[in-house]
């Protein structure tokens, strides 16, 4: 699936299941919220946390849900994230080509 692809299919599954998107700044609301649920899954399972009973290692699910509300506000605002993916990726390709490579931090 493209990512063109993914907001149109979202799109849809609101206009058909979700009645109507949430506000703009509702779904930024939930857009943190799930970002502070995948951090809790990382603490635990990369960091020194660990899981409390009943909680479950469920890190797709929850990048999942940061993707869904990420493509909602795309949708409503107009964004087209695949033009807006590639122009990060020009801009960081022009920024980055060499500072990472001669990162000291970061050679093994």
């Amino acid at each position: 699936m493209t990512i063109k692809e993914a907001q149109e299919l979202v799109d849809r599954w609101i206009r058909e299941y979700g009645v109507r998107y949430f506000s703009e700044l509702t779904n930024m609301a939930v857009l943190t919220e799930e970002v502070g649920e995948l951090a809790r899954v990382i603490a635990r399972k990369y960091g020194d946390q660990s899981f409390k009973e009943g909680e479950k290692d469920n890190l797709g699910e929850e990048m999942a849900d940061v993707l869904w509300v990420l493509l909602c506000l795309a949708n409503q605002t107009g964004v087209d994230l695949t033009e807006e993916l590639q122009k990060s990726i020009e801009k960081k390709t022009q920024r980055d080509s060499l500072r990472h490579i001669h990162n000291k931090k970061l050679m093994a």
